[in-house]
């Protein structure tokens, strides 16, 4: 199946749910999500799989459901779809999301392990891999990405409190993220290319992360 944009009521039926976020709702609307939805998602990440998958991962469709099982939050439904291309988490990986905001695209490293975040930080602590990382953020920055991530306000242990990359080291998590509001290119096929250009811009961030984090030992 081949990509033509997302479906003309894939951000209505969002809106919708942000509303009345229900099993009544979504069964009502259901086939909505079905074909204007997931079954894009899913072909844009086909398209989209030569070239960023192999190696580096296989594409998934992310379910609509929440896990509300330890959550304060017991809405059951996902307000968004999003897809990924990663080989694990926190190792580098192409997230794409469609939702009420429009289409959100985003990649690095979310959510690392413990013993992916030493690996992190034992990396950026050295100049010949801190620098590369600090000039790879500071290009998407200009790209107009959004730097962003789960951050010590303190310094970390063992690390120098005028360590020159103590900034990039009380990261947690970091990733770049960047958003296009709802327009006519969402439901085209020029979605594709939107997504494709931005996919390529997070290779060396990507590249980076696989190579410096890489897959966490252990069990989630």
């Amino acid at each position: 199946m081949s990509f033509d944009g997302f479906g003309e009521y894939a951000v209505d039926f969002y809106d919708g749910l942000v509303v009345d976020n229900s099993k009544t709702y979504w069964d009502a609307n259901k086939a909505t999500y079905d074909t204007d939805v997931r079954a894009p998602m899913t072909a844009l990440l086909g398209e989209l799989e030569k070239e960023f998958g192999g190696e580096f991962g296989s594409p998934k469709v992310f379910r609509p459901h929440r896990d509300v099982r330890f959550a304060k939050d017991k809405r059951p439904y996902k307000d968004h779809c999003g897809g990924v291309i990663e080989s694990g988490r926190g190792a580098g990986a192409y997230y794409v999301e469609v939702g009420p905001d429009g289409l959100r695209v985003g990649g690095g490293c979310f959510h690392m392990e413990s013993d992916q975040l030493a690996r992190f930080r034992a990396a950026v602590a050295e100049e010949i891999y801190g620098d590369p990382l600090r000039d790879i953020l500071a290009k998407l920055e200009r790209a107009g990405w959004t730097i962003a991530g789960d951050r010590l306000k303190t310094t970390p242990r063992g690390y120098a409190k005028d360590h020159p990359r103590l900034d990039l080291l009380q990261y947690r998590s970091v990733y770049a993220v960047r958003v296009w509001q709802p327009d006519d290119t969402l439901h085209e096929r020029g979605c594709l290319t939107r997504v494709r250009t931005a996919w390529r811009q997070l290779r060396a961030f990507n590249e980076w992360a696989s190579d410096h984090v890489g897959l966490s030992d252990r069990g989630r």
